[in-house]
């Protein structure tokens, strides 16, 4: 195969520790704010603006956001999702100095985009791809074929990671090798398996 496809959230970061920070900001409670967090992030991952998605989760939680309230969540946000974990970062540079080619698709808005890529494990991928900048998201049909088209590839010749299942299925339904991740130790042998040391 040619290439080697990262999923970013669970996979390459640690789920994110900044609700409560983001609950406070928001002047409720936890309790209240993560289910409005995840109700409007399909849309926030699709394109939406941060200004709009930040008002739609607002609007959940009787809570008015302004243009200043919008940045100073989408910072805390975005710093929530940067956090990695050290054993994936191992397995990327040691892919990476393997020769691998490797490409990275998250369901994940613009603006956290920016930040990934100025990130010091961003320079191991050719190709770093999110959904908010295309205006789909895993596992929409079309955000394969996009995949595809951005690697200048084949669906046989890539083999996709990501820690969902309904990713998984729906990569494996558009002709790609995908595996699911539990943790970097047990890729690491199931890359061996494949022979990508």
């Amino acid at each position: 195969m040619n290439w080697l496809v990262f999923d970013y959230g669970e996979v390459i970061s640690r789920r994110t520790a900044a609700m409560p920070l983001l609950a406070s900001r928001s002047g409720v409670t936890l309790a209240d704010f993560e289910p409005a967090y995840w109700a409007a992030r399909d849309r926030y991952d699709r394109g939406c603006t941060d200004l709009r998605y930040w008002t739609a989760v607002g609007g959940q939680l009787g809570v008015e956001v302004d243009d200043e309230m919008s940045r100073d969540l989408t910072a805390i946000d975005v710093d929530g999702w940067l956090a990695v974990e050290e054993d994936t970062l191992d397995l990327l540079r040691d892919l990476s100095a393997a020769g691998a080619r490797l490409a990275l698709l998250s369901n994940a808005p613009s603006s956290f985009g920016r930040a990934a890529e100025r990130q010091p494990w961003a320079a191991h991928f050719t190709h770093l791809m999110f959904s908010g900048d295309v205006g789909m998201a895993k596992p929409d049909p079309e955000i394969w074929s996009a995949l595809v088209d951005r690697l200048g590839t084949t669906p046989q010749d890539c083999l996709f990671l990501d820690d969902r299942q309904v990713n998984v299925d729906g990569a494996r339904a558009a002709g790609l090798r995908a595996e699911r991740w539990l943790n970097a130790t047990e890729m690491r042998q199931r890359l061996g398996e494949f022979g990508i040391q």
